[in-house]
């Protein structure tokens, strides 16, 4: 696993749950409540956006993966550009005056009663219950690559281990060496030619390229 994908399991959930979830609507309670909601979500969607430390998230990824996140960036400012630009609440509208101004009965309570019912409806959240999953999946493969990283390391401590209680190089001879390595050492039955590589042997030679 390399380290942006430690990166994205563990920065971008984040980042998108913080949002995501600061934007939902309360489907409780009758229209009065989902109107209160509503402007709730607003100002905690605005809330969490600016709460985001992108200075701290740029630290963590690496020169490779800069062109995705200023991507990213870019689209969360644009996100909050959009949402700048309302009212965090609709414009307050003194029924009163109109009440005692407008002579036909009934006809302000009508406005208002719908003006304060009205409930912009935010998108459906589809991408929480993905991205919970994708984490699980993801703590699966770290949990799988931490053991196979603690196995690699128990193998390498006991090579370390052998080598150091292996007579030192300089005071080895010929056969000391054979013995310790005989995959390295010299075989007088299989003789290689110089630089001694398994590469440049006469059995390893592919030949010349077949004509078409």
């Amino acid at each position: 696993m390399c380290s942006i994908d430690i990166f994205l399991f563990c920065w971008y959930p984040c980042v998108y749950k913080a949002v995501l979830s600061s934007t939902q609507l309360s489907r409780s309670g009758g229209e009065t409540r989902r109107h209160t909601s509503s402007r709730h979500a607003d100002e905690m969607s605005r809330r969490a956006i600016k709460a985001i430390n992108w200075s701290a998230l740029a630290e963590k990824i690496p020169e490779t993966e800069k062109t995705a996140f200023a991507s990213f960036k870019a689209k969360s400012d644009q996100y909050l550009r959009r949402m700048n630009a309302n009212p965090e609440a609709p414009p307050k509208i003194d029924w009163t005056y109109y009440k005692k101004n407008i002579p036909i009965s009934g006809l302000v309570d009508k406005f208002q009663k719908e003006y304060e019912s009205v409930k912009v409806p935010y998108p459906v959240d589809k991408y929480t219950s993905e991205i919970e999953t994708e984490e699980k999946e993801m703590h699966v493969k770290i949990e799988e690559f931490i053991a196979e990283s603690n196995q690699r390391i128990t193998t390498a401590n006991k090579e370390i281990d052998r080598v150091k209680n292996l007579l030192p190089f300089s005071e080895m001879t010929m056969e000391d060496f054979r013995d310790a390595y005989p995959e390295l050492a010299f075989n007088p039955d299989k003789p290689t030619v110089w630089p001694h590589i398994p590469e440049v042997q006469p059995e390893n030679d592919p030949g010349p390229p077949a004509e078409h």
